[in-house]
């Protein structure tokens, strides 16, 4: 789903607000984005309802909860490994907290967390034991800087200007001597008038 096809600016700032805080009742919602309790309800109805919001959860601190050991598994396979079967068996493994299909040297990303190194070795060995797995490459991690959600109000970078893309310069905009990428800016009337 292209998200941008289905929510507008008032559902990208409720879609904000819930990320902070899910469990925000409906008013202060809509006092946030200048809605009435009852139509904030009715557009996060709506968006359950297309699937643009997929579930509502709670955020657990993995160390208060014994699995404060974070590693990102590379799996290289010796045959296909994006099916169903592959998809059960991952999902059937509760330290298998996302499973990816890459492009790459390895076949599969997966996201793991486990209470000890000696859990991390648990892991990888029952991951040998799902069909195609030829090898895996563990990266531990020693600190996360920071983990953050989709940020619904985020904006596409920015398309590259034609003229950078082979097409012709636009008139009066030349690049400043010795800053090649840098734009020139237009003149103001106290420049022309000089």
């Amino acid at each position: 789903m292209c998200l941008g096809q289905y929510v507008d600016d008032l559902d990208r700032e409720l879609l904000a607000l819930l990320q902070r805080d899910a469990s925000q009742p409906y008013a202060a919602l809509g006092r946030a984005v200048g809605l009435s309790p009852g139509a904030a309800h009715e557009r996060v109805r709506k968006l359950r309802e297309r699937g643009v919001i997929l579930r509502t959860t709670i955020e657990v601190d993995p160390a208060a909860v014994g699995r404060g050991v974070l590693a990102f598994v590379m799996v290289r396979a010796s045959a296909w490994m994006g099916d169903q079967r592959t998809r059960d068996a991952l999902a059937a493994l509760p330290e298998v907290q996302e499973a990816h299909v890459v492009a790459g040297s390895a076949t599969l990303l997966l996201k793991v967390r486990t209470t000890s190194t000696a859990g991390l070795q648990g892991i990888l060995r029952r991951i040998f034991t799902v069909d195609g797995v030829a090898s895996t490459e563990a990266i531990v991690v020693l600190e996360t800087f920071f983990e953050r959600p989709t940020d619904p109000a985020g904006q596409a970078e920015p398309a590259e200007p034609a003229w950078r893309a082979g097409q012709a310069e636009p008139a009066g905009q030349a690049e400043p001597a010795g800053q090649p990428g840098r734009r020139a800016e237009p003149a103001t009337a106290d420049q022309r008038a000089r």
